[in-house]
C-alpha cells in the first residue's frame, strides 16, 4: 500500500485495523441484509476516541488532522466495513472548528467527543436544485430570539442515529444579494428538539444500505445562538465541510478499491479454470492491473488534499479531483473483482456485491463526476462557467 514516505500512519492503521477485525464480514453483512445501523461498531470507534479524531485535546479530542481522519476511513472500507455509516461527523467538524463561538464549541465539542452527542448530519441539498446550492429555498427568518426555518431538503443522511445536523438556509432572499453566494447561513439543529416541533422525516429507502432521508420544515424555531459564525455567510463556511467531505470520500473509495484488489487478486490466484488459475491469463491480469495503477494515483491526490486543507490552504480543485479520481479506481476495481468473480461475485456471502454496491454510490454522491469537469474547467483551466 502506498503511503506518506516516512510510514508516519502505520500505527494508526494498525490500531484502526484491531478494531476492525473484531467486526468481520458477517457483521456487515448482517447489517446490511437487515438494512440496519452498525450501532456497535460506531459505538466501538467512538469509545476508541475516532469518532473525535479532528476534536482538539483540549475539548477531549484526538487532535488529529484531515490527512489522519482520511486514514481512519479508509481502513473501515478496506476492513469489509462501510465509513459511510459515520464519516459525516469527521467532515462536519470543519465547519464547526472554524467558524464556531468560543461559547459553541465549549457547548458541542466536549460532549461529541465523549460521545454524548453525534453530529452526523449536514442539510444541505433541496429537490430542486441539486448541487446548485446558491438557489436553496429552505429560509431562515430571525423572530426575536429564534430564527424560523421553512423548506424542504433531501439526501439527509443519518438522521435517526444523529442528535445535531448542521443545517444551510437562506437568510436573505437570492434576490436580494449582490452575489448569489451570499445570504445564507449555518445552524445547528437539534434533531431530536426539532422532530417534536416543526420537522418532519421521510426516509428514502435506496440501493444501499445508506440511511438517507427527505426532510420538511413548518414554522421550525431554533435559538438565535444556534447560528453559526456570521449571518450570510453560510455558504463561504459550508465550503470548509465540503471540501473535507470530498477529500474523506476520496480515502473511502480508496479503501474500497484495496479490498476490491486484495480479494480479486486472492481469488484469481487460487481460482483454477481449464487446469489454470485464471489469474495466469492476461486477459484477468491487465484490467486489475489497471484498476491498481489507477488506484495507487488516486491515493497521490487524496494526500495532497489532505495537506493543503490541514495546512488552511485553498484546496477545493485538489479536493474534487482526488474524489473523482479515486471514486473512479474504485468502480473499475468494484468491476473486475465482480467480473473475475463470476457467479460468486452476486454471492452475498462473498461480500462483493455488498461492497460494489456501496462504492457505486460515490459516482453519484456527494459531488456527481460532471460537477466536478465543471469545477475544474472553469477554476483550474479558466474556462467559462458553463452554468
Amino acid at each position: 500500500m502506498i503511503a506518506p514516505p516516512d510510514d508516519s500512519y502505520q500505527d494508526l492503521r494498525d490500531a484502526v485495523r484491531a478494531l476492525c477485525a473484531e467486526f468481520p464480514d458477517e457483521y456487515h453483512r448482517k447489517i446490511d441484509a437487515q438494512r440496519a445501523y452498525p450501532e456497535a461498531f460506531v459505538d466501538a470507534l467512538t469509545r476508541a476516541g475516532w469518532m473525535a479524531a479532528l476534536i482538539p485535546q483540549e475539548y477531549g479530542g484526538s487532535g488529529l488532522g484531515l490527512t489522519e481522519a482520511s486514514v481512519i476511513m479508509e481502513e473501515i472500507n478496506r476492513s469489509g466495513g462501510n465509513s459511510g455509516a459515520c464519516h459525516g461527523q469527521m467532515y462536519n467538524m470543519g465547519t464547526l472548528l472554524r467558524h464556531g463561538s468560543t461559547a459553541q464549541k465549549d457547548l458541542y465539542l466536549p460532549k461529541i467527543a465523549r460521545g454524548e452527542w453525534r453530529l452526523q448530519s449536514m442539510g444541505v441539498t433541496e429537490p430542486g436544485t441539486g448541487t446548485d446550492t446558491t438557489r436553496i429555498r429552505t429560509s431562515a427568518v430571525k423572530k426575536g430570539a429564534h430564527y424560523v426555518i421553512n423548506g424542504q431538503k433531501v439526501w439527509i443522511s443519518r438522521v435517526q442515529h444523529s442528535d445535531w445536523m448542521i443545517l444551510l438556509a437562506r437568510t436573505t432572499p437570492l434576490a436580494e444579494v449582490r452575489k448569489k453566494s451570499e445570504g445564507m447561513s449555518i445552524f445547528m439543529v437539534d434533531l431530536r428538539q426539532a422532530e417534536r416541533s416543526g420537522m418532519t422525516v421521510r426516509p428514502i429507502p435506496n440501493m444501499v444500505n445508506h440511511e438517507t432521508n427527505e426532510l420538511f420544515f413548518e414554522n421550525l424555531e431554533i435559538p438565535a445562538e444556534n447560528l453559526i459564525g456570521a449571518e450570510g455567510q453560510g455558504f463561504r463556511y459550508i465550503l470548509d465541510g465540503l471540501n473535507a467531505e470530498r477529500t474523506l470520500i476520496a480515502a473511502e473509495c480508496i479503501g474500497d478499491g484495496y479490498w476490491f484488489i486484495d480479494r480479486v487478486t486472492r481469488y484469481a490466484k487460487e481460482r483454477n479454470v481449464f487446469g489454470r488459475p485464471i489469474g495466469q491469463n492476461q486477459g484477468v491480469q491487465f484490467p486489475i492491473s489497471e484498476a491498481f495503477i489507477e488506484l495507487e494515483a488516486a491515493n497521490l491526490m487524496r494526500w495532497k488534499a489532505c495537506a493543503l486543507f490541514d495546512a488552511h490552504r485553498p484546496c477545493g480543485a485538489e479536493a474534487n479531483m482526488a474524489k473523482y479520481l479515486a471514486a473512479k479506481a474504485s468502480w473499475e476495481a468494484a468491476n473486475v473483482c465482480i467480473q473475475y468473480h463470476g457467479g460468486f461475485g452476486f454471492a452475498c456471502e462473498y461480500d462483493v456485491e455488498r461492497k460494489f454496491r456501496e462504492t457505486r454510490l460515490y459516482q453519484v454522491a456527494p459531488i456527481s463526476t460532471n460537477l466536478i469537469h465543471a469545477y475544474v474547467a472553469e477554476h483550474v483551466l479558466g474556462l467559462p462557467r458553463s452554468f
